[in-house]
Parts: C-alpha cells; sequence; structure tokens
C-alpha cells in the first residue's frame, strides 16, 4: 500500500477511534441517572464507582506510549477498539456495585490506549498539522457532545444496558474492519506535518513546568465538566427534565467545542501557539465562574463557553507537543502529558461526589473555576518565557 493511501485510512480510523474514546467513557456519567432509578441507590454512590475508570484513564497513558514503541502503534490501536468493545459489554452484564467497579475499570484501562498512541500516528500521518489536529478534535468532541444524548434516549427506550451494548458492538466491528484494512504503521507523511522542523526554545525547563500545570489543571476542568454536565443540566436548568431531554441539552452545549476545534486547527498554521494558548486560556475560569453563580439560560451560556474552551485547549497542547518535541520522543512525549492530565484528574469523580453532597453544583463549578485561573497563569507564564527566549541565543529542542 502506498504512503498516502495508507496516510488516509490511518487518519481514518484515528479519527473514529478519537470519537469513541470520548463517547464511550462518558456513557456511564448519563446512564448513572437511569441505573440510579431502577437500583434505587444514590447518585453520589454511583458515580463513585467510575473512580477507577477515569483514574485508569490518566495513569495507564503513561506505559501505553512504550508498549506502542516495542509492540507497533497499529497493533495497540487494534487492541483499543476490540478491548473498548468487550469492556462495554462487561459493565451492560454488571449486577452489583463490585462488578460496576471492575468492569469500569477494565473500561478505563482501554481508554488509556488512544491518546498517547491515536495522536501520535495523527502526527505521522498528518499533512497540514494544524486543519488534522482540528478535524481530529471535531471527531472527539462529536463523541462526547453525542454521549449524553445518545445514552439518554437508549436508556429511557430499551434500558440502560443497551446504552453499554451498541456501541461495544460498534467498537468491535471498527476494531475488525481497522485490521483487515490498515496493514501497518508505515511512515505515512512523515516530511510533510509530521516532520516540521522542531520549534527549538531557550530554557526548555521552565516551559514544560508551566506546561504541565496547564496540562494538570486542564485535565480538572476538563473532567470536572464533562462528567457532571447530564446532572448540572438535570438540576439547574431550572424546570424537572426527562432524561432524554437533559441528553439532548448537553450535546447542544458539547457542540460548541467542535466549533472551537476547527478554529483553533486553522489558526494553529497560521499564528503563535503561545499567543493563541494565552488567549483561549482566560475563557475557562470565565466561563465556569459564569455558570457556578447562575441557573437556567445564563448557566447554559457559560457552560458553553467553557466547553469551546476546553475542547480549543485540547487542540493546542497536542499541536504544542507535536512543534516542541522531536519525533523519536513523541509517543512517550504524549503518554507523559495525558498521564499527567488524565491522573490526577481521574479523582475528580469521588470529588464531585463529596462536593456534590456538601454544596451542590455551585461549588463544583466553583472549583473548577479555580483550576481554570491556574491554566491562565500558566499561559501567561509560558508566553512571558517565549517573550523572553526571543532575546537571547535559542538552545535547539533535541
Amino acid at each position: 500500500m502506498d504512503a498516502e493511501l495508507l496516510s488516509r485510512r490511518t487518519l481514518r480510523f484515528v479519527n473514529v477511534a478519537h470519537a469513541l474514546d470520548h463517547f464511550v467513557l462518558l456513557i456511564y456519567p448519563t446512564a448513572v441517572i437511569a441505573i440510579a432509578a431502577q437500583t434505587g441507590l444514590g447518585y453520589g454512590e454511583l458515580i463513585g464507582l467510575a473512580t477507577g475508570a477515569f483514574v485508569a484513564f490518566g495513569l495507564c497513558s503513561l506505559p501505553m506510549g512504550w508498549l506502542a514503541d516495542r509492540f507497533g502503534r497499529r497493533t495497540m490501536l487494534a487492541i483499543f477498539f476490540f478491548g473498548y468493545g468487550l469492556s462495554c459489554l462487561g459493565v451492560a452484564s454488571a449486577g452489583s456495585p463490585t462488578t460496576f467497579a471492575v468492569w469500569l475499570c477494565v473500561l478505563g484501562l482501554a481508554s488509556a490506549i488512544y491518546h498517547p498512541v491515536g495522536s501520535a500516528m495523527l502526527v505521522t500521518h498528518a499533512t497540514r498539522l494544524g486543519r488534522d489536529l482540528g478535524v481530529n478534535g471535531v471527531w472527539g468532541n462529536a463523541g462526547a457532545a453525542t454521549a449524553s444524548g445518545v445514552t439518554a434516549l437508549l436508556a429511557s427506550g430499551l434500558g440502560w444496558q443497551a446504552a453499554f451494548i451498541v456501541p461495544g458492538l460498534i467498537c468491535l466491528a471498527c476494531g475488525t474492519a481497522f485490521v483487515a484494512l490498515v496493514p501497518g504503521d508505515g511512515e505515512g507523511n512523515r516530511g510533510k506535518a509530521g516532520g516540521a522542523p522542531v520549534i527549538a526554545v531557550a530554557r526548555p525547563i521552565p516551559l514544560l513546568i508551566v506546561f504541565a500545570f496547564a496540562i494538570i489543571a486542564g485535565g480538572m476542568t476538563f473532567n470536572i465538566t464533562t462528567i457532571a454536565l447530564p446532572k448540572v443540566v438535570d438540576e439547574r436548568v431550572g424546570a424537572a427534565l426527562p432524561l432524554a431531554l437533559i441528553g439532548s441539552v448537553a450535546t447542544l452545549v458539547f457542540a460548541f467545542g467542535a466549533l472551537t476545534q476547527l478554529a483553533m486547527g486553522r489558526l494553529i498554521d497560521r499564528y503563535s501557539l503561545p499567543t493563541l494558548f494565552l488567549g483561549l486560556s482566560i475563557l475557562q475560569p470565565v466561563g465556569l465562574g459564569f455558570a457556578a453563580i447562575s441557573t437556567g439560560l445564563p448557566m447554559l451560556a457559560g457552560l458553553v463557553l467553557t466547553m469551546a474552551a476546553l475542547y480549543g485547549q485540547v487542540v493546542i497542547n497536542d499541536a504544542m507537543v507535536a512543534r516542541y518535541v522531536p519525533a523519536a520522543y513523541r509517543t512517550r512525549a504524549y503518554s507523559v502529558r495525558y498521564f499527567l492530565g488524565f491522573t490526577v484528574s481521574g479523582f475528580v469523580v469521588p470529588m464531585i461526589a463529596v462536593l456534590h453532597d456538601r454544596g451542590g453544583f455551585g461549588l463544583v463549578l466553583g472549583i473548577a473555576a479555580s483550576f481554570g485561573a491556574v491554566i491562565f497563569a500558566s499561559a501567561f507564564g509560558f508566553f512571558v518565557l517565549i517573550r523572553a527566549a526571543a532575546k537571547h541565543p535559542l538552545v535547539p529542542a533535541e
């Protein structure tokens, strides 16, 4: 298979995998509303069972880059598809809190494969980095956006088990097609976007430190907002809504993130990454702070602003790794990036449960806004360091 065809096919499956990764991981936060109604268990208790899934999502991303370098990225992405499908069927078969927790943990382990492996594959096969990152981000956002609505419809019409069975079967089908149509890793478009010259930097350690703070804080705001969103809509829109409508409203909020990702993808190919990073970072604390103190439509406006900033930030972070890290270290760099962002943020599940019980979602969103302020401070520090570096001789990033 020639390199161009291999790249096109790989990018398509990487995009589908990104959509499935976010879709499946966000089934439970909506399905839990139907599970609570059926079992009589409280929201706080049930949402806490997903802690293992979100911790594994981040913690296990660290070794995935090493495994991809050892066994091949194609092999790992195939394991992602099949592992995700089987774990979905496992959750659907759960009948007790213990089995829920175990299968959700397995699901989190499978989900950890995508970001370090898929991001590196995308950069290798990209033709225009910003555009292809933006498109990939939209696929991921589409998965997150539709998770609430589709889950609500399936749970309302066919029972909560169907909300896991249907995506599980789709994952297995995608895995089969991927193995059949993508014969290997290949070099793809290396030498084009994936092989673009690495940006040289001065004082790389301070830059890494401030970027790490932004990644960790961004993981916190991302998980708090995306996990809590269905229940936030349920409690704070201002009227009792059926589950299907709750999911639809949550989906609408997620959809605005897609517009930002497309815009960021285009802007990355034209403007400085530190400048874009700083400009976008202010939106998270503003949006979350506004949502924390309001209800109804004003609250939804704050969440829309937040979601746009969250998903735009994902594209910028991935582009920064691609532009500042040499190709030989990129898979491992993505592993560390997602390890930092998702491991710490995995603990937001019990934090949401505790804060919700003590102060409702006003407190939950207020805490998220404080993490948003950390992102802005980190982006400002990164911008200042890059500006200062421009006045001095640069040290190659290698």
